[in-house]
């Protein structure tokens, strides 16, 4: 994964936790793809401000997920639907009994992580 999905989806896990400023510079840097000198000029800051703000708030935000894990049990029930809707498509092209067996297989998985 790239680094700015993975400080996206952290975000959308973890930013409420951040302060509202910490919040401004982080979504300014990478969900409007703003550069350190534009932030800064807005902020009132350094750039360098900007840049250690921005890389203290990817340090919180990556401690939040190694501890609570929301945004890798996410990506992994996705990727569980995802199978079962392959599933379902080769079940309705086929009528394979079988692949019903492994589709409830991986929803009893998911419930059981959940």
């Amino acid at each position: 994964m790239d680094d700015i999905l993975r400080q996206t989806l952290l975000y959308d896990f973890y930013g409420e936790l951040l302060t509202e400023h910490q919040k401004q510079i982080y979504e300014d840097y990478v969900l409007n793809d703003l550069s350190l000198g534009e932030i800064a000029q807005a902020a009132g800051i350094s750039r360098q401000g900007v840049h250690d703000l921005v890389k203290r708030c990817d340090k919180v935000l990556n401690g939040y997920e190694q501890k609570l894990h929301l945004m890798e049990k996410f990506l992994k029930n996705k990727d569980a639907v995802q199978h079962i809707n392959r599933l379902l498509k080769e079940y309705r092209r086929t009528g394979d009994e079988c692949l019903i067996d492994r589709i409830e297989s991986i929803s009893n998985q998911i419930l059981k992580e959940m």
